[in-house]
């Protein structure tokens, strides 16, 4: 009898765990659109435009118009990754990240309005290929 008390508590606190565990995870996973998928979802839903979201995509270069002395506002270019031809107009007000560049894989947080530029709150760079070993590292 003791023994099957001691075993329902430790499920009881195995299931807690797991629960907290997994709500956590859920809560910290960020999924961001491309610029494909937004385009789908505003002419599914005009609505969308009022809707803030993450979208993810390579700003084209060349066209980034930086703000004087690397603030104000910036605009830019952001195309998808897989069809380069699908593309919007990104426009950022703050200090962009010391990563970006005119060729950079962006992670952008906004509101896309009914013109077709995206106004952003937030730019972020994906640079892992900045941390990869150069090739001549890993021959050695």
């Amino acid at each position: 009898m003791k023994n099957g008390r001691f075993f329902v508590g430790l499920v009881g606190v195995a299931a807690v765990v797991a629960w907290l565990m997994w709500t956590g995870i859920s809560d910290s996973m960020v999924y961001y659109l491309t610029p494909v998928e937004l385009m789908a979802r505003v002419d599914e839903d005009p609505t969308f435009h009022q809707v803030g979201v993450k979208v993810s995509g390579r700003v084209v270069e060349g066209s980034w118009e930086r703000g004087a002395g690397g603030t104000g506002t910036h605009r830019f270019v952001v195309a998808d990754l897989e069809r380069p031809e699908v593309l919007f107009t990104v426009v950022y007000e703050d200090v962009l990240p010391d990563t970006f560049n005119d060729t950079a894989e962006v992670v952008l947080e906004g509101t896309y309005g009914t013109d077709g530029v995206f106004v952003a709150h937030t730019v972020l760079t994906k640079c892992g290929s900045r941390y990869e070993a150069a090739e001549e590292e890993l021959a050695a």
